[in-house]
C-alpha cells in the first residue's frame, strides 16, 4: 500500500463515474506496495460469528471456499486475498493455498494465513496464520520435487522469511530470514541439473534494503541465502522461471521506465559462482503495467508473470511471459496479452490477446497469470469485466497445447462477483490470482466476494479436450475397430486432415468399445468395453494409445443403447446416456470412474426421433441432445439443465446420402461439429456448427475398408 497521501480515494459512489472517464496514465509509484499501516484490530472487532463455508457453482466449475476455520466454517468479517497455491508433486491431491490474511476488516494490518487439502480440493481446512500478529504481505508457495512445500512471505521491515511444510502444507516450520523484499517471488530448480534443489529469489527496487539489489540464491534447500546482487533493467513485480537444464529466467518491469524485461542467467545453477546474466530482453507486451485503476483503487491491475516448458516435447524449453496490460494508446482498461520465446529468450512473438471478447476499452481484463503443465499444456486465468457492468467480475479460462500459436475459446469458471466489497481498509483485492497446472487440470487459487466479503477460493479446471483426442493436441481423432483382427487403430486429424496414424490395443474376443470418455479424469480418453453375451463392462485406462490398466464397470441394461457420454451431475466425471427405442425414454447413470454411483431420468423423445448424440452446443456447460429423425434425416438440438430439457432448436437436415456418425469440435471454436458419413463412397463430411446453425462444410478422410469408425 502506498502511504496516506499518495493515493486519491476511490469510493464506491464514485466508482461509476471513474470508470465512464479518461484519465491521464500515473506513472508507477515509487514506493512499496506492501507497508505496515494500521495496528492489528482490537480483539473486540475480532471474529465473533461464524457462518457455512460457501462453495458457489458456474455449470460444470465448482470453487471451494478455502479461509475457512478449523472446523470448515466461514469467520465473518475477516478478508481474505492475494493467494498462491502449490501442489504436491507426489500426491497432486495434496495443495496448500497462503494469503493475506486481515482478521478484521476495520484495519489492514495482515498476517499469513494457510490452509490445506488432502482431497483433491473439493475440503479445505485453514488451522490459523504462520504466527499471531506478525505482520507477514506477499505469500509465495512452492513445491520441491520431494513434496516439501515452502512459504515465501514479507515482513514488517522488508525483509522476507521462509517457512517449510512436510505436511502437506498441514502444518509449517520457520526456516528463518530470506533477504528479499516488496513484491518479492521464488522459484525452485526441480530439474536434473546441477542446480537440482537451488532457490531462486528476486524483489522490487522499492521497499528494499540492499540499495536496489534485487536477486539471490539459496543452494541448501533455504536455510541460508547469498548476499543480494543486481538484475540488468531492475525488473520489478514479476516472477521467475528455470528450463529444462537449469538455466534461470526473470520477468519484470522496470518502475523507472516501464518497461518490461526478461533476462537470463545460465551460471546461477552453478553453486560454485556469484551468478551473472548474460541476457537482458525487452519484451513488448503490446501495453503497460499499470497500478492505481479504478478496478483495484490501491493495487496492481497485474503483475508480470513468466514461465517455461519444460515438458521434454517439441515445445520443450519456450519461454511465456503474460500480463494484464493497459493497451498502448489508451488509458482505460486492460486486456491479458501474452508472448513466447522459442530461442532462449532471445527474442519474443509479437503480443497475442488472449481474451477473446469484441476490442472494449472500458473492459478490464485483470490479474492474468500463467502456468505450464507437465506436458506442455498452458493454462491461463484473470478477472473479466464483460458479462457486466466494468465492475463486477468473473473468473475466465483458456488454455494452449501447441506452444502458445493458438488458444481455446475463453470460458466464465466462476459467478460474477464485485471486487469493491470487503475491503479490509484499504481499497484493494490484492495484486495478483495464482494457478499451477497438472496434466489433467489448472488449480486456481482467486480472492472473490460471493458472500460479501474478501475470500479465498479454489477451482479446479479441466480443459475442455474433444473426447477422441489420442495426441493431445486439443482436435478429435478417429478411432477404428477391425472386427476381423478385432486390432483398434487412430487416425490423428487437424480439423478435417489426417495428419498421421497408429495402432492401438488389441479387443479379446467376444468385447466391443460402447464409448468413449476420460474415465478417470487423467486428460486422456479411455475405452469402454462391453460384452454383449453378459452385459458386462470394463474400462480400459489408456495413455495416449497405451493401455495402463482396467477397472470393472457396470453391468449394462437390456433393451437399451448406450449413446453418449457427459458430465451430467456436474462432478466431473463422464455420465452415461441411455436410449430405449422401443418407448423412446432416457436415462443418464452417473459415473465415478467406473463406478455407476446412481441414476436419473432424462427426458422422453417423440415418436419417430432417435438420440444421435450428447453435446454442448450452446456453450452452457451442460451437455445437450442431438436428436436425429431417420425417415426425415432432420435433427433437433435439446437443451439441458442436468437431466430436465429446457428448450429446443431446430438444427440442419442432413442429405439422404449420409448418416450423422457422431459429434465433436473439429475447428476448435468451442462449438460441437457434424460428423456425416457417406457408407457408398466411404467419405466423411464436416458440417462446422455455432450452436444449432451450419456455417460451413468440408470433406473429410475417405475411411478404409474393413473398418469400422468407432468414435466420434
Amino acid at each position: 500500500m502506498l502511504r496516506p497521501g499518495l493515493l486519491t480515494a476511490v469510493s464506491l459512489v464514485l466508482a461509476p463515474v471513474v470508470f465512464s472517464q479518461t484519465v491521464a496514465r500515473k506513472p508507477l509509484p515509487t514506493e512499496p506496495l506492501e507497508k505496515y499501516d494500521n495496528p492489528p484490530a482490537p480483539l473486540t472487532a475480532q471474529i465473533l460469528a461464524i457462518s457455512p463455508a460457501l462453495v458457489s457453482r458456474l455449470g460444470p466449475y465448482t470453487s471451494y471456499q478455502v479461509n475457512v476455520d478449523a472446523n470448515g466454517s466461514n469467520r465473518v468479517g475477516d478478508a481474505a486475498n492475494e493467494p498462491s497455491i502449490c501442489v504436491d508433486p507426489t500426491d497432486v491431491n495434496k495443495m496448500s493455498i497462503g494469503w493475506r490474511q486481515f482478521d478484521h476488516v476495520s484495519s489492514n494490518f495482515r498476517e499469513a494465513g494457510f490452509g490445506y487439502t488432502t482431497n483433491g480440493g473439493t475440503k479445505w481446512i485453514a488451522p490459523g496464520v504462520l504466527q499471531n500478529n506478525v505482520f507477514r504481505s506477499d505469500p509465495v508457495l512452492n513445491s520441491d520435487t520431494g513434496g516439501r512445500l515452502f512459504y515465501l512471505a514479507l515482513l514488517q521491515n522488508f525483509f522476507d522469511d521462509l517457512w517449510r511444510s512436510i505436511t502437506g502444507g498441514q502444518s509449517w516450520s520457520r526456516i528463518g530470514l530470506a533477504d528479499g523484499g516488496d513484491k518479492q517471488w521464488f522459484t525452485i530448480d526441480n530439474t536434473d541439473s546441477s542446480g537440482r534443489g537451488f532457490q531462486y529469489q528476486s524483489w522490487s527496487t522499492d521497499g528494499n534494503n540492499y540499495g536496489g539489489r534485487q536477486f539471490t540464491r539459496s543452494t541448501n534447500g533455504g536455510l541460508s541465502w547469498m548476499n543480494p546482487i543486481n538484475i540488468p533493467n531492475s525488473p520489478a513485480w514479476g516472477t521467475l522461471d528455470v528450463d529444462s537444464t537449469g538455466n534461470l529466467f526473470i520477468g519484470g518491469v522496470n518502475l523507472t521506465t516501464g518497461g518490461i524485461w526478461c533476462v537470463r542467467s545460465r551460471n546461477a545453477k552453478n553453486g560454485g559462482v556469484v551468478p551473472t546474466f548474460d541476457q537482458s530482453t525487452a519484451v513488448n507486451l503490446g501495453g503497460d503495467i499499470v497500478f492505481s485503476e479504478p478496478i483495484n483503487p490501491e493495487g496492481l491491475v497485474g503483475q508480470v508473470f513468466l514461465a517455461i516448458d519444460r515438458s521434454g516435447t517439441s515445445t520443450d524449453s519456450n519461454v511465456y511471459m503474460l500480463a494484464s496490460v493497459q493497451p498502448s494508446g489508451f488509458t482505460n482498461g486492460s486486456d491479458v496479452r501474452f508472448v513466447r520465446s522459442t530461442d532462449a529468450g532471445r527474442t519474443f512473438s509479437a503480443p497475442r490477446r488472449i481474451n477473446d471478447d469484441p476490442i472494449n476499452h472500458n473492459k478490464w481484463h485483470w490479474f492474468g497469470t500463467l502456468s505450464v503443465a507437465p506436458n506442455g499444456r498452458i493454462d491461463v486465468v484473470w478477472f473479466d469485466t464483460r458479462n457486466a457492468n466494468n465492475a463486477n467480475s468473473q473468473l475466465f479460462y483458456s488454455y494452449s497445447i501447441d506452444g502458445g500459436r493458438s488458444w481455446s475459446p475463453n470460458v466464465a469458471v466462476s459467478d460474477s462477483f464485485n471486487p469493491f466489497l470487503g475491503y479490509p481498509n484499504q481499497n484493494k483485492i490484492g495484486d495478483y490470482i495464482t494457478v499451477v497446472s497438472d496434466n489433467a487440470s489448472a488449480n486456481v487459487a482467486y480472492a472473490a466476494t460471493f458472500n460479501g466479503e474478501e475470500d479465498i477460493y479454489y477451482v479446479r479446471i479441466p480443459p475442455v479436450m474433444p473426447v477422441t483426442d489420442f495426441n493431445s493436441d486439443a482436435r478429435p481423432d478417429f478411432l477404428f475397430f477391425n472386427p476381423s483382427t478385432r486390432q483398434t487403430a487412430v487416425w490423428f486429424l487437424n480439423n478435417n486432415i489426417v495428419v498421421g496414424a497408429t495402432m492401438a490395443p488389441m479387443l479379446p474376443s467376444g468385447w466391443q468399445i460402447a464409448a468413449v470418455a476420460d474415465f478417470n479424469r487423467d486428460g486422456q480418453p479411455d475405452y469402454l468395453l462391453f460384452n454383449a453375451a453378459t452385459n458386462r463392462t470394463v474400462v480400459w485406462h489408456l495413455s495416449g494409445v497405451t493401455l495402463l490398466g482396467a477397472d470393472q464397470g457396470p453391468n449394462l441394461p437390456s433393451g437399451w443403447d448406450l449413446v453418449g457420454t457427459g458430465d451430467f451431475n456436474e462432478d466431473g466425471y463422464p455420465d452415461l446416456v441411455f436410449f430405449n427405442p422401443g418407448n423412446g425414454r432416457t436415462v443418464i447413470w452417473f459415473m465415478r470412474n467406473a463406478e455407476h454411483v446412481s441414476g436419473s431420468n432424462g427426458p422422453t423423445l417423440p415418436t419417430s426421433w432417435t438420440l444421435g448424440a450428447v453435446a454442448d452446443f450452446n456453450g452452457d456447460g451442460n451437455p445437450d441432445y442431438l436428436l436425429f429423425n431417420p425417415g426425415t434425416h432432420g435433427t433437433v438440438i435439446w437443451y439441458m439443465s442436468r437431466v430436465t430439457h429446457t428448450s429446443s432448436r431446430p438444427a440442419p437436415t442432413i442429405p439422404a446420402s449420409y448418416n450423422l456418425m457422431g459429434v465433436a469440435d473439429f475447428d476448435g471454436n468451442g462449438r460441437p461439429d457434424y460428423l456425416l458419413y457417406n457408407s457408398g463412397t466411404r467419405q466423411t463430411a464436416v458440417w462446422y456448427m455455432n450452436n444449432n446453425v451450419r456455417i460451413s462444410t468440408a470433406f473429410g478422410p475417405t475411411l478404409p475398408a474393413a473398418w469400422n469408425l468407432i468414435a466420434p
